[in-house]
């Protein structure tokens, strides 16, 4: 597996793959020191994360292998076809994997996705509306709904 780290707006993330797809994207909540050359491998997932922390792309186009068990490939294959911009719930996401009852294990594997961003488990909020559990915390949650929201807020100055 080659690994390297790059900076986002929201802090270091670490990529990690290799021929047979990207395993895991993970923002890391400490200081790390950037990779110098990305394996080549990772480069077009660099190239399409940077894209998408500029606003430019909306949809990932990587060949992915993350590891999880089917029950938890199953739930990030439906995180997968959430559109951008828009948010579901995870009773929703429960009732789309046809059984709203294991709703808590519906949120289970959503939070031990390892494809952060590209696999947008981000957009899963609550059934409140709320901004709910989240691995790489609420603060990063908000930014990335934020971002990929169609309205934007306006400076008042």
């Amino acid at each position: 597996m080659e690994t390297c780290i790059i900076t986002s707006p929201l802090g270091f993330t670490k990529i990690i793959g290799d021929s047979n797809g990207i395993a895991s994207v993970t923002v890391l909540n400490s200081e790390e020191i950037p990779t110098d050359i990305i394996p080549e491998i990772l480069e077009d997932c660099v190239i399409q994360l940077n894209e998408y922390f500029d606003g430019t792309r909306k949809h990932f186009n990587l060949k992915l292998n993350p590891q999880g068990t089917d029950f938890q490939k199953g739930i990030w294959k439906l995180l997968e076809a959430i559109p951008y911009g828009k948010t579901t719930t995870y009773l929703e996401l429960s009732k789309t994997y046809g059984d709203e009852k294991a709703i808590r294990a519906v949120a289970n594997a959503n939070g031990k996705n390892p494809l952060w961003i590209i696999v947008p488990c981000h957009r899963v909020i609550g059934s409140d509306g709320s901004l709910t559990g989240y691995a790489g915390g609420l603060r990063r949650k908000q930014w990335l709904l934020e971002h990929e929201s169609p309205y934007k807020q306006q400076s008042l100055f």
